[in-house]
């Protein structure tokens, strides 16, 4: 399977299970484009018409490269893959989004968390949790070293004493037990004050920090307690938190609605700001809420994801070129096969501990008790839910079969085709097309900085 097109100057033809990325002539473009669904002699007929100035032997020049490029498994390769989403892999658990607070300082409209209590009350979790939360994550990752925590809420920072005392607890226990623990803060910013900084900046991996972009954008649904604006009250924070870290281990975390669908504008406000690492994703949202984003809203995103690489592009040429996490791509290396198949590890690889202990298979379903599979004094106890999730896969989902993007994307949300479907085997048709949108754009991103850094 191939994937055929256009972007800027480029003529772009992915193929799906070698990976291999090609930039051809428009002549190549058009016969590797036929050349699954036409004969030889109607394809030599086409391009005759349509470049009349190309000669027979040009012709058999570009059709011996294409059957050179098929035989070395680099265009048209065969799906070897398939066989592997079917192995019956030992699930370890390796990471724990840690839900500390229930509770949030803040009102922002489109919070999939319930404005930070799940459906629930005002909870925070104890240190006792905590410590046994970190306990059973241990004891359930067997032979795996690198662990991952994520805090979360809620608001963490509300719960900061418990906080600082969880990780201190697993680096207590990380070199008795062979393991390392990476830690991800996530944070809205207003309790930021240097104490906090300081210890984020030594005991936490990566710090994502909470800002949708242009003050009236942001302002708009980011609210706190009393119906006022946040910007103004975290920007400064943010900046000085970046200088701490020196730049590394940290993004900007924004979110896409239907208040900003110019969100190019928002990206370049927080590039101009000074921020190097920026992310903004479409909003979680149920169907027909009026912050959400629709199909009918595509073709403006699409346009916006061409404009911000286009401008990525002619940024890094001057100098002051900004990552965007979506265009991120590592082409030679990335995620292992398992992962490519089986997407995040959502409810077998990776869990959320709610404050009172309960297991959820992730952060965004917290809240829905149908979706509780466990706890962490008694392990997983709703294992038909787990085999659910590990069922899941690019090759078990039936619109994931014959879709370019499939080996990028993994199958994409389960929460979001739950949230827009009912079904965590299903597809969220909208968050496909951004994602191939994107990762067409991050494609050519990739293509346009290796022929640059050549001149």
């Amino acid at each position: 399977m191939i994937h055929c097109y256009k972007m800027g100057e480029y003529n772009i033809i992915l193929d799906i299970a070698s990976g291999s990325i090609h930039n051809v002539d428009d002549v190549a473009f058009d016969v590797i484009s036929m050349y699954e669904q036409s004969s030889l002699d109607e394809i030599i007929k086409l391009v005759k018409m349509k470049y009349p100035k190309l000669t027979d032997d040009e012709i058999n020049e570009l059709f011996s490269e294409i059957e050179q490029l098929k035989s070395s498994g680099k265009l048209f390769a065969d799906d070897a893959f398939a066989p592997s989403a079917a192995i019956n892999q030992k699930v370890t658990i390796k990471a724990l989004c840690m839900n500390v607070a229930h509770v949030c300082n803040m009102r922002c409209a489109y919070c999939f968390a319930g404005r930070g209590e799940y459906g629930g009350g005002d909870e925070l979790m104890s240190l006792d949790v905590g410590k046994r939360a970190i306990d059973f994550l241990v004891e359930n990752s067997d032979g795996r070293r690198n662990l991952d925590v994520d805090f979360f809420g809620g608001e963490p920072l509300l719960n900061w004493e418990v906080v600082k005392a969880i990780v201190a607890y697993a680096r207590e226990i990380e070199k008795v037990k062979g393991k390392n623990f990476r830690f991800t803060f996530t944070t809205n910013g207003l309790m930021l004050d240097d104490e906090v900084m300081s210890f984020l900046n030594q005991e936490i991996h990566n710090v994502v920090l909470s800002l949708d972009g242009r003050p009236e954008v942001n302002d708009f649904y980011r609210v706190k307690a009393d119906g006022s604006g946040s910007y103004a009250e975290i920007v400064d924070k943010y900046k000085k938190i970046v200088e701490v870290r020196k730049g590394k281990g940290y993004y900007i975390r924004g979110t896409i609605t239907r208040k900003n669908l110019d969100f190019v504008n928002d990206i370049l406000h927080l590039a101009d700001l000074g921020f190097k690492e920026i992310s903004l994703e479409p909003v979680v949202a149920k169907p027909g809420e009026e912050y959400g984003l629709t199909m009918d809203d595509l073709p403006d995103l699409s346009r916006q994801y061409e404009i911000l690489a286009t401008e990525m592009l002619r940024r890094e040429k001057q100098k002051r070129g900004f990552s965007f996490y979506h265009f991120n791509l590592d082409l030679t290396g990335g995620p292992c096969i398992h992962k490519r198949i089986a997407g995040c590890g959502v409810g077998t690889e990776y869990l959320a501990v709610t404050p009172s202990g309960s297991l959820y298979p992730c952060h965004q379903f917290v809240g829905e008790e149908k979706f509780v599979i466990g706890n962490i004094w008694q392990g997983i106890t709703n294992n038909e839910l787990r085999s659910e999730f590990s069922g899941w896969d690019i090759y078990s989902r039936a619109k994931c079969k014959d879709c370019w993007a499939k080996m990028y994307c993994a199958g994409g949300c389960a929460a979001n085709a739950y949230n827009d479907v009912g079904s965590i085997g299903a597809v969220y048709e909208l968050g496909c097309e951004i994602f191939k949108k994107r990762l067409e754009c991050a494609i050519m991103l990739k293509i346009s900085q290796t022929l640059y850094l050549r001149v």
